[in-house]
């Protein structure tokens, strides 16, 4: 769902109206992107080969191997209010996809000390570029040309959001405020029908929401000396959502996705290194 009236609408024809409102009030923006087509402006490439700076090694897991490029997302078509991304430059995603060494390895916060098998990297505007191939034995997903569009995006019903403003378990159930089934399915019904590659706002979680997930990995964020914030699935943004995309031969798991977790001051700061990685399936 994008059409932030429509979704006001859906509030207020299906929840009282205190509830309503707290429920309008946890809507985000964000940006989601679908494939390029004539003279549609390129905001991001999946898969291909990526502009590296010169100079720059291929991103590794140390002990495992080299990482294989997902995307890249040009900031410049990221702006996105009260999400503090990079103006200008690139930001460029790769994960230890299983391609080495097929598939021993799982990348994810239920394994611990995996975080290295995913990372983002910040090539900020005039930093001289070359395009990179692969190194063996990787072989590059087909390239893939995406366009941009502004969304809003809502809360999921057990996410740590809805939590927090209604009190209580994010678990629904009889008495939940947030508990019409038609009001549920009538907020997801166009975005779980779709791929949906996404920047900024709620993420669509497969299993349990993933800012839990995130969480969950705050011991393996480095230099963040056990911060309290890192433990509050509440506070990671969105850095970036890879949908199973057929056009470009990406299957995570069960038509699955990936997903790349941060804090806001880290954004702000630009501690790529302190992005955690999640992924889910069906």
């Amino acid at each position: 769902m994008s059409d932030p009236q429509e979704l006001h609408d859906l509030a207020d024809r299906h929840l009282p109206p205190d509830a309503a409102e707290r429920w309008k009030a946890l809507l985000r923006p964000a940006i989601q992107f679908d494939w390029a087509a004539g003279i549609d402006t390129v905001a991001a490439q999946l898969g291909g080969d990526p502009e590296l700076p010169i100079g720059q090694a291929w991103p590794e897991w140390e002990g495992h191997g080299p990482l294989t490029f997902i995307a890249s997302f040009d900031c410049a078509r990221l702006s996105i209010d009260r999400m503090p991304l990079p103006e200008s430059g690139h930001l460029l995603y790769f994960y230890f996809d299983g391609q080495v060494d097929g598939g021993v390895e799982v990348v994810g916060p239920w394994e611990p000390g995996t975080q290295s098998g995913a990372r983002v990297l910040y090539v900020p505007d005039g930093t001289p570029v070359e395009r990179r191939s692969a190194p063996d034995p990787l072989k590059p997903y087909p390239r893939q040309l995406l366009r941009a569009k502004a969304v809003t995006t809502a809360p999921e019903p057990e996410s740590p959001g809805i939590a927090a403003a209604f009190g209580g378990t994010a678990e629904r159930g009889p008495g939940h405020p947030v508990d019409a089934d038609s009001f549920v399915d009538a907020v997801y019904e166009e975005v779980s029908v779709s791929v949906c590659h996404q920047v900024g706002g709620h993420p669509l979680s497969i299993q349990r929401p993933v800012g839990y997930e995130a969480a969950g990995a705050a011991a393996d964020v480095p230099g963040t000396g056990g911060a309290p914030e890192y433990a509050d699935p509440e506070r990671w943004l969105l850095l970036a959502q890879i949908d199973t995309d057929d056009g470009s031969s990406m299957t995570w798991g069960d038509a699955g996705m990936l997903y790349w977790l941060i804090q806001e001051a880290d954004l702000a700061a630009h501690r790529f290194d302190r992005a955690v990685f999640t992924w889910q399936c069906a």
